[in-house]
């Protein structure tokens, strides 16, 4: 079992940044899994926001613009999203998730199936105008 916990979420105004952060309890699974940012806004499904791969690869959703950044750093075991230029419609919560593969952010070899093995409980983030 894998344990993930978000952390950095907040309140900020409109342009503003934030940093938010992902730990993981297994460094094995950090190593070998793919790993990945969601978001949910109140009242709409799920999306994913950027994906990272066991070998550094990484996949952003169309909306980020060039505004978010995913990273890890593998000596602490954890994942990070940067986000920048933030705008009142990226108010949600954000999810951290890892796996063998999540969808639709990581496909090792391009195969996906089901969901994210691993999720965290989110941190929320809140964007004002």
């Amino acid at each position: 079992q894998v344990q993930l916990a978000e952390s950095g979420g907040g309140s900020v105004q409109a342009g503003g940044s934030l940093t938010l952060s992902c730990a993981s309890s297994s460094a094995d699974a950090f190593r070998n899994y793919c790993m990945g940012w969601f978001r949910q806004a109140p009242g709409k499904e799920r999306e994913g926001v950027a994906g990272i791969g066991s070998d550094g690869s990484v996949k952003y959703a169309d909306f980020v613009k060039g505004r978010f950044t995913i990273s890890k750093d593998n000596a602490k075991n954890t994942l990070y999203l940067q986000v920048t230029s933030l705008e009142p419609e990226d108010t949600a919560m954000y999810y951290c998730a890892a796996g063998p593969f999540v969808p639709p952010l990581c496909c090792p070899g391009g195969y996906c199936a089901g969901d994210a093995a691993y999720w965290g409980q989110g941190t929320p983030v809140t964007v004002s105008s």
